[in-house]
């Protein structure tokens, strides 16, 4: 009977035990789960850049106004002018036709426009056997004087006026003379902008001779800005000397 009873007892606890180990089994831990990784990112927009220039065509010495746009850009350069600023113009005097390339950069790779500007050159002057029927300088200069200009301005105030009403007389006098009129300017402003003012102080005066009978055919135009100065001193004289549209045989 005593065994019996053992043999039970026994019997109950392996199966106790084995209900435990079931049961621990049910509940085993269950693993973490994997770390949340983000989509990846998307990505960065290319660049866009447009490129103008006005005007297209120029005669040599004008100068022509780049016009730029970019969008999704961090830097922008130009050839021949260097970096500049994500949208803008700037002036430029090429001297000769040139193809002006735009390079525009951002995280979304490259963007580059063109744009093309040609520039007339004049073929030198036929020889047309009167050169040795030409005046000398001196006596040129005498007869033809350089037209002086107030600051920051390209109208002819009345001694320009007649300087050039004195200067039409002696060139109708003289129709085998080509002319060459140069535009200068003080050293004051910045090199782009006196370009542009000299060049339309040449124009003035060109305008005037031609108004005056002079024959347009025989006028040549070219701007110096400030980089070829007559008078060096910084005063009113001095800058009064450089603010010119000075007359030249065109040899």
């Amino acid at each position: 009977m005593m065994r019996l009873q053992t043999t039970r007892t026994k019997s109950i606890v392996t199966t106790a035990m084995a209900a435990m180990l079931l049961l621990a089994g049910c509940h085993k831990k269950q693993s973490a789960p994997p770390p949340y990784t983000a989509p990846p990112a998307a990505p960065a927009a290319a660049p866009t850049a447009t490129l103008t220039a006005e005007p297209a065509t120029i005669d040599l010495g004008q100068s022509v106004v780049l016009t730029w746009h970019t969008s999704n850009a961090t830097s922008v350069s130009i050839d021949g002018v260097g970096p500049v600023n994500l949208n803008g113009t700037t002036n430029v005097t090429p001297s000769n036709s040139t193809n002006f390339h735009l390079v525009a950069t951002g995280d979304g790779g490259t963007a580059e426009a063109n744009f093309r500007v040609t520039v007339r050159v004049p073929a030198p002057p036929a020889d047309t056997g009167t050169s040795s029927n030409l005046p000398d300088d001196a006596t040129f200069h005498a007869a033809v004087p350089d037209i002086f200009f107030d600051y920051d301005s390209y109208d002819l105030n009345p001694t320009g006026h007649t300087s050039a009403q004195q200067a039409s007389t002696y060139l109708n006098q003289h129709p085998n003379i080509k002319l060459l009129i140069g535009g200068y300017c003080d050293e004051r402003g910045s090199a782009e902008y006196n370009l542009a003012l000299g060049e339309n102080r040449a124009n003035a005066a060109k305008t005037a001779l031609v108004n005056a009978g002079v024959s347009a055919s025989r006028i040549r135009v070219i701007s110096y800005g400030k980089e070829k100065q007559f008078c060096t001193e910084q005063n009113e004289s001095c800058w009064q000397q450089n603010r010119r549209a000075q007359f030249n045989i065109d040899r």
